[in-house]
């Protein structure tokens, strides 16, 4: 996958699970404080979204992460609001699978939580596979990545390397300097010529590194 990674290698990337979710309260008149406030239900749920930490972390991922990114409440000042809406993104590693991060947040939270999508999962290969070792063999720094792409959607191993910076992403005049351009091309025979070659046996490379 061409994504920006500076032309390391991410070996693993986290896969991405969305929620709506909705916090469900009583209208009533705000003057005399009537009703449930849905407001104050969800902001209950979301500080758990925002401090909770799974157990289990991955090597190369890390820890499962969870952001509240959109909320919507009220229809106008003077009415207590009923319903709470905001959405979850959750950044899921190998170390759970999507239905046992669910599992966790529904045994925690009191909102109705509604999944996008479960198709998203996490990938990544392991030190034996010759993109890999491709990759030690060429001194690439080897990473897990914290960012989704079309690599979730590949169903055979794969890696995710091309030039640029994945922190220019979703900003402002997204930009890639031509340098970098040129040196990814390069980049890329380079190592297309090292995995054709073969030029490190398995044997070898094991001697030079650990890939447990």
């Amino acid at each position: 996958m061409g994504e920006p990674t500076g032309m390391h290698v991410a070996v693993a990337e986290k896969g991405l699970l969305v929620l709506d979710c909705v916090s469900k309260g009583v209208a009533g008149h705000a003057a005399r404080k009537e009703g449930v406030n849905a407001i104050t239900l969800a902001l209950k749920d979301i500080t758990w979204f925002g401090s909770y930490k799974f157990e289990k972390v991955s090597k190369w991922l890390g820890e499962v992460s969870m952001s509240v990114t959109l909320i919507n409440a009220g229809t106008q000042h003077n009415v207590i609001p009923a319903e709470s809406k905001f959405t979850v993104d959750i950044r899921i590693t190998d170390a759970y699978s999507v239905d046992e991060v669910l599992d966790i947040i529904r045994k925690n939270v009191d909102c109705e939580i509604t999944p996008r999508s479960k198709r998203l999962k996490p990938s990544g290969i392991d030190g034996s596979h010759c993109l890999f070792r491709t990759a030690r063999a060429l001194d690439k720094i080897v990473f897990g990545s914290p960012t989704l792409s079309d690599q979730a959607l590949i169903p055979v191993p794969s890696i995710k390397m091309g030039p640029g910076e994945s922190s220019r992403s979703h900003t402002t005049d997204e930009y890639i300097l031509l340098p970098e351009l040129r040196a990814g091309i390069e980049g890329y025979i380079e190592f297309i010529n090292a995995l054709t070659k073969q030029n490190l046996t398995n044997e070898t490379l094991a001697k030079k590194y650990s890939f447990e």
